[in-house]
């Protein structure tokens, strides 16, 4: 064999090697691509489900919040109208004029009277407007006298120093208790919540 068959012979199978190693380069080629393009595809679909899932979260939280203002802002109203049904019953309240005013006071103050029977002097107070009434109503029992008035929507409050007792039966004092007593009644008629 001559040396330039040998050389030809070498060189055949140096290109047939390298052509060995560029088809396997070509084909790893292939295959990191098309794993790296998987891979995007996967990287793609997860990134959309977790886009799904924040705008999802992002969605219920908005509404909850809403749904909370709006319950926020129901109380409030329901809060206002409470508020003015009650300034409307205290503005009839102190109203009550005549026979309904005295008679209304005379119970509360009867109903305050046993717990002073030991006292010797025992001043009752009320709305400056009801100051002729109380003196009339205070004649009817010994030691009791009309003392300064109070800030009230009328009834009466009895003290006596020497026992150093007080008791608030005014207007106000009754509209509280029955206020408190029946405001869930108040709530359930105003708001139809049956």
């Amino acid at each position: 064999m001559s040396l330039d068959t040998v050389v030809e012979d070498i060189r055949d199978e140096a290109r047939t090697r390298a052509e060995e190693i560029r088809a396997e380069g070509e084909e790893r080629a292939e295959q990191i691509v098309d794993e790296a393009e998987a891979d995007a595809e996967e990287i793609e679909a997860d990134a959309e489900q977790e886009v799904e899932r924040t705008i999802e979260q992002e969605r219920e939280q908005a509404l909850s919040s809403a749904k909370l203002e709006a319950k926020q802002e129901r109380l409030e109203a329901r809060r206002e109208l409470l508020q003015n049904v009650r300034e409307d019953v205290e503005e009839e309240v102190a109203g009550l004029e005549g026979e309904r005013r005295e008679g209304l006071t005379r119970t509360l103050l009867e109903a305050a009277a046993p717990e002073f029977e030991d006292a010797d002097t025992v001043r009752v107070r009320g709305r400056a407007d009801d100051a002729d009434l109380l003196e009339t109503i205070c004649d009817d029992y010994d030691g009791f006298e009309a003392g300064e008035p109070v800030d009230c929507l009328g009834g009466v409050v009895v003290e006596s120093e020497g026992s150093r007792v007080r008791v608030n039966n005014t207007f106000d004092s009754v509209l509280d208790e029955v206020w408190e007593d029946n405001l869930r009644a108040i709530s359930e008629r105003l708001f139809e919540e049956r």
